[in-house]
């Protein structure tokens, strides 16, 4: 392979995949803020869900049109769509029960919980198969590096230490919203809600996997997937919200908020995650959720005015050393799989990580 070769591989099987998701999780920032935003106004969750949802779909509409005219796809046979439909009902259980955990919690409960989604995600892996534990060393960087991080993930929620740098008091990202608490608030249950919808997250991911290897073409996917969540959503939300008047949202910040998560969030975002899920597995995916909450508290100090404590600094430096660790363990292993040994070199122009496809038997 020519070098020019050499660095265009690199670059999209390293360098854009790296680099679109810290780009995804700082879009999902903002619009965590716009979100927080229009539910402090009295906004539906539920009736935010759906709108959402539905306006992805309205933009993903002609993707199928396309995929049909495609002689490299294989048809969408019913047990294809029967797997979409899974992921389309995953992801409406994992949003619903997650905000209503909120509800009877707090975001900062949310924000500790969601950290352990590398390591659910990095079992179940393990469980069907997409990654493999040896005593090499880069399996055991994968390991030390995902338990280090989520350390370090719960160090920037659970520790704040002496402030840094203060700031007026402003929205924070990280802060109690009036709207989804209540006086009697129930932790245990919400506790519970919010670790099934961080165990529901990491299952997408490996149905989604599975889904890529039949049909690789993650827009038309995306297309029925949210779809299915409109259409679920929408019961939900007729049974769960009584009050016919929450259906209507004017020009303000709860339709911004309603037209930019269905634009960058449940259209953008299940695609970057669906592409990058496809040629890098489920683990380099789930690996970004804890440096989430770097780039919160940085966004938040940023714009957001908001405090900056030691806890916050010393959280980012652990999940940075824990997140490279993961890197290197994975580019090492990377490099072991494309090439196996020196009497059997190959020149073929092999995925990289491709340690979670369970077709290397056949």
């Amino acid at each position: 392979m020519s070098e020019i070769g050499v660095a265009k591989r690199y670059c999209y099987n390293e360098l854009l995949p790296f680099g679109v998701m810290v780009t995804m999780e700082s879009i999902n920032v903002a619009l965590n803020t716009l979100f927080k935003a229009a539910t402090s106004r009295g906004m539906s969750y539920h009736v935010f869900i759906v709108y959402a949802y539905s306006v992805a779909t309205i933009v993903l509409l002609p993707a199928p049109f396309f995929s049909r005219r495609s002689r490299v796809l294989p048809p969408l046979s019913n047990p294809i769509m029967y797997r979409i439909g899974l992921l389309g009902l995953i992801g409406c259980l994992s949003n619903t029960v997650g905000y209503t955990g909120i509800s009877l919690s707090s975001p900062t409960l949310s924000s500790a919980i969601s950290n352990l989604v590398p390591a659910i995600t990095f079992l179940l892996a393990i469980i069907f198969r997409m990654e493999k534990v040896t005593k090499s060393a880069s399996s055991k960087a994968k390991i030390i590096g995902t338990i280090v991080s989520i350390s370090g993930a719960f160090a920037v929620t659970l520790y704040k230490g002496p402030t840094i740098i203060a700031h007026t008091p402003s929205i924070s990202l990280h802060k109690p919203i009036n709207t989804l608490n209540s006086e009697d608030q129930n932790w245990i249950i919400g506790g519970l809600l919010l670790t099934t919808e961080y165990t529901l997250i990491p299952l997408w991911y490996i149905v989604q996997v599975q889904i890529m290897k039949v049909y690789p073409n993650e827009l038309t996917v995306i297309f029925f997937y949210n779809l299915c969540v409109s259409i679920l959503a929408a019961i939900v939300a007729i049974f769960a919200e009584k009050n016919p008047s929450a259906w209507n949202i004017g020009v303000d910040i709860a339709l911004a908020s309603v037209i930019c998560s269905g634009i960058f969030g449940s259209f953008l975002n299940n695609a970057v995650h669906t592409w990058v899920l496809r040629i890098k597995g489920p683990v380099y995916v789930a690996m970004f959720k804890p440096l989430s909450i770097v780039i919160a508290v940085t966004l938040g100090v940023i714009f957001l005015g908001d405090t900056l404590h030691l806890g916050s600094v010393i959280g980012a430096i652990i999940i940075s050393i824990g997140f490279y660790t993961v890197m290197w363990g994975k580019s090492k292993e990377e490099v072991n799989e494309d090439v196996p040994s020196h009497e059997l070199p190959t020149t073929e122009n092999v995925p990289l990580l491709q340690s979670y496809k369970s077709d290397r038997s056949e």
